[in-house]
């Protein structure tokens, strides 16, 4: 499981920030994953935060980073993020539920998360398609499966994570009926993320009275590694 306080303060994303924009492998795997008009707006803020290693060839000089840079696709680089990782979400508790690690009361949890992740996957689908954007295309995904306590870490770790995503969004997004989508989706996220902080006996709000927002830099390497095409 990656973690993500150390991601956050820096110390591995640099690596994975490099690779995305260097490596055309990795590339292909996040066009892929975000779909061709959301990826092309959000792979800019990589380039701008590694600084474009052809521009430096050709100029000489190092381009400044420039974190947490409005995507060139607007909005619907933004939703189509957002859905990208509402399909991971998604995914990850139907994988769960069908898993048997989980029995009685825990497994209705486990399906009414999930439950919520996928309305979470169809409003953000009929949002790209109202602001004239193509929703991006699902990706195919793998998680450990290998415990119960295992798989609630992770659980809890993903919707810490996309609590933080939406928070670290939302001053970048200018529709107003956008925003009031994403901030009801934010709420609702954080609220999985308390329950499932509770069940692995971490803090209910690990950032303390306010929450901390995780830029499309931080979050995208954490879950490249689920993405398998």
């Amino acid at each position: 499981m990656v973690d993500s306080e150390q991601t956050r303060t820096g110390e591995s994303t640099p690596g994975a920030m490099e690779e995305l924009a260097r490596d055309p492998s990795s590339r292909k795997r996040f066009f892929k994953m975000m779909g061709s008009a959301g990826a092309a707006g959000a792979f800019g803020i990589f380039l701008a935060a590694c600084g474009d290693d052809d521009d430096e060839k050709s100029s000489g000089a190092t381009t400044p980073a420039k974190k947490d840079a409005k995507p060139a696709g607007g909005d619907v680089a933004i939703v189509n993020y957002a859905l990208t990782l509402e399909y991971l979400e998604a995914d990850f508790y139907k994988a769960v539920a069908a898993s048997g690690l989980f029995k009685g009361k825990d497994q209705e949890l486990i399906k009414v998360l999930g439950d919520h992740e996928q309305q979470h996957v169809d409003a953000l689908t009929a949002a790209v398609g109202k602001l004239g954007g193509q929703p991006a295309a699902k990706p195919k995904t793998k998680f450990p499966l290998d415990s119960a306590q295992s798989v609630l870490e992770l659980a809890a770790t993903v919707e810490n994570l996309g609590a933080a995503a939406y928070l670290g969004q939302a001053d970048k997004i200018e529709n107003q009926e956008i925003l009031a989508a994403a901030l009801s989706i934010h709420t609702v996220e954080a609220r999985h993320a308390a329950v499932l902080n509770l069940l692995t006996k971490k803090p209910i709000t690990p950032d303390g009275a306010f929450g901390k927002p995780a830029s499309m830099e931080e979050v995208l390497p954490q879950v490249m590694p689920f993405i398998v095409s």
